[in-house]
């Protein structure tokens, strides 16, 4: 194992396990990445780390688990329409995203967000953005 290797950590501001090796120092590992938020800390055990405090509420986080189906059902009657940040989406609505691939319109959080469910987890976007 060297560096740029992957290796499983406990990241404490997300949750996710898969990290790459960032640095090493007398043959162990000293630091990684997260592959997931980017966030970088020494390698840890999830028993080990402690929850996160929330700086403005006060309340400890807990990790996210992926759901493995979105919220609604997709719309298989109409194609998926490529994401724009210009676009305005309705849940069910089938989308490509240049980035996350395909995906499915769980709901609008607002006039200017959506939450879109893809094969990685749900993601906020944007949306109506001139």
């Amino acid at each position: 194992m060297g560096v740029g290797a992957d290796i499983e950590s406990y990241c404490g501001k997300c949750g996710t396990t898969w990290h790459v090796v960032i640095a090493m120092v007398d043959g162990r590992v000293a630091q990684v990445e997260c592959s997931r938020c980017g966030k970088r800390h020494k390698p840890r055990a999830e028993s080990t780390a402690a929850p996160r405090v929330h700086r403005r509420t006060g309340e400890a986080s807990t990790p996210r688990a992926k759901a493995s189906k979105p919220l609604v059902e997709a719309d298989m009657a109409t194609p998926p329409v490529p994401y724009t940040a210009a676009g305005s989406y309705k849940p069910g609505q089938r989308v490509d995203h240049p980035a996350f691939g395909p995906g499915v319109v769980e709901r609008v959080m607002s006039s200017t967000k959506v939450q879109v469910f893809f094969a990685t987890g749900s993601r906020i976007l944007a949306q109506r953005r001139d």
